[in-house]
């Protein structure tokens, strides 16, 4: 499988047998076929792939492996063979015929009758060895009654030899294969910069082991093992640092520019370069399970499921062939018939038709460029799960954004406590920190960082249950004790008006405020305070400028603080108060409204909001399994300024898609029209569709870029 047609070939033998299309999925660039569904035998299928002239193996193999490379290298030199023997045979006819001149005949590039033997020899061995991989398949679609362009070519060029231009049937083919040899290279320069990615994480790691460093593969090192990375190496295991000081490259992963320090606690991923220190680092994935792992296994899925611009040109295509065929036929028999015309002459003239109605540039255009985008965005860290998604930013006109952790950097700190009644400052921080020394929520970090600090000792509270978008409940020294938001005080019904003034005050200052208390009354209050991300406020600018005029703020922290962080970033449309089911149905009204609309968020608490949207992205997803899982897109850094880059990404992206399509479109109904005067040639026919195939190939590949 190595062209976009032969896919939909596949799809078309597989589609019933499976159980429908939506079973398939396709990795041109390595020649994979995916089919989810147990009600089929393996042998079944690849009985049914036999059936189209293709063969299936097992993945992976090492044919998987070896049989493409083979394969290509007999494809060059089959296709360098074909070239020149077109060049001898037209040297020897030259020759033979006493000057080039007469052997081109007077008709421009179109041979006379009468070709000597040996050029016939030459032409015919051409023939031969260009279309080598070609005829098989052209076998296959007439046994199937499915034109293909295979097919196409074979017609013309058996039909140039049977009119006797030998020239030209050999040159269609050395073209046609010199095409195909051209659109296997594109796929691979594609598939290389998709598999820099495999090549980040190094293959071994040193180990610690009773003070001993000893190096071996990073596929045998176990969670919890230490390994030391010096200065200068790569990275090779998502791990913890537990001892030195450097600054790590985490460009390849995250896409960020600047080296970010790290230290003990910190987190480093695989793939990523040390700087100028040694660490210490202990393991918290196995090498299949790291996030460069998962990165490169989603952008492999990503590959195989479609783009609407991908299929849009597949349904056109197989429209597309057969009705130029029709017209072909046409061509060739009406002239004649209805105005006694010359047979040869609009014979020729449908092979000229036949060539040009090659749809290879139309189909190849689509998904080069979407191959390219996806590479592209995860070099700069962002991973896009499928090429649907390379295409959705760009028509986007709202986007939702989630508050902590994304307009925020979701590191809240403890800014106030207020003690009620018998509780003083510790016992009511000591309360806060029980309950919450299992979360792993911010609004958790920010109390226990501030109770370790304040070094007040803290044992988990007993049978703590979560209470969704409102708060936590749990047992302290065998008493009930409850934190929340200032809703759940209120639904349990033990708000006091000094209560309900000291809340507010505090939500006005721009502040999220904590709830404390039992059953009997309130404990007291602790005001927690978010910071923006820095640029924050230049992202939302410039997603503006963009022209995403209408960005909304969804949250479930409280009104004051919501409109506090909402004035500073220039935001007017605010709602908070909200859970996750709130946000759900907000997500469901705007895209109601405005049709197309992405939820930006952290993956975990929005995934529902996130699934609902055309887009989801979660923010800060650099080892988060959940961001990763749930988004639709993934950030790979905490950067809000790759939002902007994504809908620019997006936007260059359809460009390039439209100017493929528009590009072949306008030359193939150029040579139609030529051919249809009698001015195009079989030569100058596949010319422009093998120059139509490198233009388009060339301008999907400069999205590798990135910029």
């Amino acid at each position: 499988m190595d062209c976009a047609e032969e896919i939909a070939i596949l799809r078309k033998e597989l589609g019933p047998l499976v159980g429908g299309e939506q079973h398939l999925a396709f990795d041109l660039l390595h020649a994979k076929l995916t089919v989810a569904t147990a009600q089929v035998s393996a042998e079944a299928i690849g009985r049914a792939i036999a059936r189209t002239g293709m063969q299936a193996e097992p993945w992976p193999s090492e044919a998987q492996r070896i049989g493409p490379i083979n394969r290509r290298r007999l494809q060059t030199w089959l296709t360098a063979a074909s070239g020149v023997l077109t060049a001898a045979g037209l040297a020897i006819h030259a020759w033979l015929a006493g000057g080039l001149g007469d052997a081109l005949g007077s008709g421009g590039l179109t041979l006379t009758d009468g070709v000597p033997l040996p050029a016939k020899a030459a032409y015919s061995l051409a023939v031969i060895a260009g279309g080598w991989f070609i005829v098989p398949k052209a076998f296959f679609a007439l046994r199937r009654m499915r034109p293909d362009m295979n097919l196409l070519m074979t017609v013309a060029v058996l039909g140039a030899v049977a009119i006797g231009e030998w020239f030209e049937g050999a040159t269609v083919v050395f073209l046609f294969a010199l095409s195909n040899a051209l659109e296997g290279w594109s796929i691979g320069r594609a598939r290389r910069a998709v598999e820099e990615l495999m090549d980040l994480a190094p293959t071994t790691a040193r180990v610690k082991q009773g003070g001993e460093e000893r190096e071996v593969h990073a596929k045998a090192v176990e969670v919890g093992a230490f390994f030391v990375v010096r200065p200068g190496e790569k990275i090779p295991l998502d791990g913890t640092v537990l001892a030195g000081h450097s600054e790590v490259n985490q460009a390849p992963i995250t896409g960020e520019s600047v080296p970010v320090p790290r230290a003990p606690g910190d987190d480093v991923l695989a793939g990523t370069l040390n700087g100028s220190g040694a660490l210490e680092v202990r393991s918290t994935r196995p090498a299949g399970e790291t996030t460069l792992a998962k990165m490169i296994r989603l952008v492999d899925a990503a590959r195989s499921r479609r783009a609407p611009s991908e299929q849009w040109v597949e349904r056109f295509a197989r429209v597309y062939t057969p009705t130029v065929m029709l017209l072909a036929l046409l061509v060739f028999v009406v002239p004649p018939l209805a105005l006694v015309l010359s047979w040869e002459t609009w014979f020729y003239r449908a092979l000229v038709l036949l060539v040009i109605a090659c749809p290879c540039a139309l189909v190849i255009s689509t998904p080069i460029s979407v191959v390219a985008a996806l590479a592209a965005a995860a070099r700069n860290g962002v991973l896009i799960k499928a090429g649907a998604y390379v295409e959705a930013p760009g028509r986007l006109r709202t986007i939702a954004f989630d508050k902590t952790g994304t307009l925020t950097r979701g590191e809240s700190s403890v800014v106030a406590l207020v003690p009620l009644g018998e509780y003083d400052e510790t016992a009511l921080l000591e309360r806060a920190a029980s309950l919450e020394a299992r979360s792993d929520h911010p609004l958790a970090r920010a109390i226990q960082r501030y109770a370790d600090a304040c070094g007040v000792a803290v044992r988990p509270a007993a049978g703590v249950r979560s209470i969704p978008g409102k708060g936590l409940a749990g047992n302290i020294e065998k008493k009930l004790f409850w934190l929340g938001s200032h809703r759940y005080l209120e639904e349990r019904g033990q708000e006091t008006p000094e209560v309900h003034d000291r809340l507010e005050a505090m939500s006005r200052a721009g502040r999220t405020v904590i709830v404390v208390g039992n059953e009997e009354h309130v404990c007291g209050l602790i005001a927690v305070s978010d910071r923006l991300r820095p640029e924050a406020r230049e992202a939302l600018a410039e997603l503006r400028q963009l022209g995403i005029d209408h960005q909304i703020m969804l949250t479930g922290d409280n009104q004051g603080t919501a409109r506090a962080i909402a004035r500073e970033l220039g935001l007017d449309d605010v709602r908070a108060d909200l859970l996750p089911a709130d946000k759900l149905e907000a997500i469901e009204r705007l895209a109601l409204d405005a049709g197309q609309v992405a939820m930006v968020g952290d993956g975990v608490n929005d995934a529902p909001a996130m699934g609902r949207a055309t887009l989801g992205i979660a923010m800060g997803s650099a080892g988060s399994d959940a961001a990763i899982e749930s988004a639709d897109i993934a950030l790979m850094s905490d950067d809000l300024r790759k939002l902007p880059w994504i809908v620019r990404h997006s936007r260059r992206t359809l460009r390039v898609i439209h100017q493929n399509i528009v590009f072949v479109l306008g030359v193939k109904l150029l040579v139609l029209g030529l051919a249809t005067m009698g001015v195009a040639t079989l030569w100058m026919a596949i010319a422009a569709d093998m120059g139509a195939s490198l233009l388009v190939i060339a301008n999907g590949l400069r999205l590798l870029r990135g910029r």
